[in-house]
């Protein structure tokens, strides 16, 4: 029960993000609607095709729909609420990415995956509806850029599995992890610390 909140908390915070992009680059209601549905369902898809969910999980539960669709139609009539739209949408996709890289894991735990192929599996859950919704409305997805991003889903990852043998409280190890993604991603972002390019512009002088 537990874990199918984390995945719906997860759907909410990505459904809203993907309305507050479409709302910004001044979409129709049908469009934002299907960039919050892609947004929320992305990673979810991706993650159950790779471990053969079939079909996949919000075409088995009707809830996540329902969910999506309430979330958009709050988002629009709070849109005035949110009128801080980058501060808005960085908050629930930092929220997205934390909850979705443990809900991710546990997936790739139950189909009895390798420790490392969960972190994976539960980073591209977290990211791929985000870089979804960018494609689809036109923006370099974060995850392409210098900030700290899918870095944060794999710290969280290997939080998860370090905790793994002292923790036997499974809800408090999926809160902790969670936590580790978004609060690094909240220090990142609020320091301005981001991994350094390995592309050096010709003429560029050395610090």
């Amino acid at each position: 029960m537990f874990f199918q909140t984390l995945d719906i908390l997860g759907t909410i915070a990505f459904a809203i993000s993907g309305v507050l992009v479409a709302m910004h680059k001044r979409m129709d209601p049908f469009g934002v609607l299907i960039i919050a549905f892609v947004t929320a369902v992305g990673g979810g898809t991706l993650r159950d095709i790779m471990v053969g969910v079939e079909p996949v999980s919000w075409m088995q539960n009707m809830t996540f729909v329902y969910v999506i669709i309430a979330s958009t139609i709050f988002a629009v009539v709070f849109r005035n609420k949110l009128k801080h739209l980058r501060k808005s949408l960085f908050l629930f996709d930092t929220i997205g990415i934390g909850l979705y890289t443990v809900v991710g894991i546990e997936t790739g735990l139950v189909a009895g995956l390798h420790p490392l192929i969960c972190i994976a599996l539960g980073t591209m859950t977290a990211c791929f509806g985000g870089v979804t919704r960018d494609i689809l409305c036109n923006e370099i997805p974060v995850i392409f850029r210098k900030e700290i991003y899918a870095t944060a889903c794999i710290v969280g990852g290997l939080t998860y599995f370090a905790l793994r043998e002292f923790l036997e409280d499974q809800n408090y190890l999926f809160i902790i992890a969670g936590l580790v993604v978004i609060v690094i991603r909240l220090i990142a972002v609020r320091f301005k610390i981001s991994l350094p390019s390995l592309y050096k512009v010709e003429g560029e002088q050395e610090d």
